[in-house]
């Protein structure tokens, strides 16, 4: 039996999706688990392991979308709406960060709760709670005074409702945020993709 060299190609959809590295112990390991005689070299079985792993995730992931996923009726900010009524928006919405877009529903930035903590000059919530309750703390932002569009991220990292898995999980990666905005072709805003989500949806329980 001839067997495939150990070439690995990168026109799978999984590119983005990290295999386990396998030692030559670990090989060597399940092989000796498997009855009668493996005319097969190490190589010759990472080789199978790779392809056997996208396989995998074509299978599982193939037919997976953006939109299959994102959350939908998301009511954004716009660049001019000052700091403390997005912050009223975002509360009476329950997330922790929503997108802003301009007159014709383009998504230019997004807005999170880490954003007001940057313009605060701390880095968390609690952090905020131990300076407040220093009798020397005194509120210097007037967020009522700032837009928007000063304290967002921008430009945002957005996906296609399009995007498949690898697109998708790329563009994760790109940012640390817990929402990305999927957007139409014009990058008009369609709704807004949890990585809670998108974490959920890599068990294969929930695919089925």
């Amino acid at each position: 039996m001839e067997h495939p060299q150990n070439k690995h190609t990168d026109t799978g959809p999984d590119d983005n999706e990290p295999e386990m590295e396998l030692t030559d112990g670990d090989i060597l390991d399940a092989m000796q688990h498997i009855p009668g005689y493996l005319d097969i070299s190490t190589d010759d079985f990472r080789t199978i392991y790779h392809l056997a792993h996208r396989h995998a995730l074509d299978r599982l992931f193939g037919n997976f979308r953006a939109a299959s996923l994102m959350r939908t009726g998301i009511t954004p900010l716009h660049p001019g709406m000052p700091l403390d009524e997005a912050a009223k928006a975002m509360v009476e919405s329950g997330y922790k960060a929503l997108p802003v877009v301009d007159a014709d529903g383009r998504v230019t930035g997004m807005l999170t709760e880490n954003d007001f903590l940057r313009r605060l000059n701390v880095d968390t919530f609690l952090q905020l709670l131990l300076s407040m309750l220093d009798e020397k703390f005194e509120l210097k932002h007037r967020c009522h005074e700032t837009p928007v569009s000063k304290a967002m991220a921008a430009p945002a990292v957005t996906v296609r409702e399009n995007a498949g898995f690898a697109e998708t999980i790329a563009a994760f990666r790109r940012h640390k945020g817990r929402s990305m905005p999927v957007v139409d072709g014009d990058g008009r805003l369609l709704g807004l993709l949890l990585r809670k989500d998108f974490l959920s949806a890599r068990h294969p329980e929930s695919l089925r």
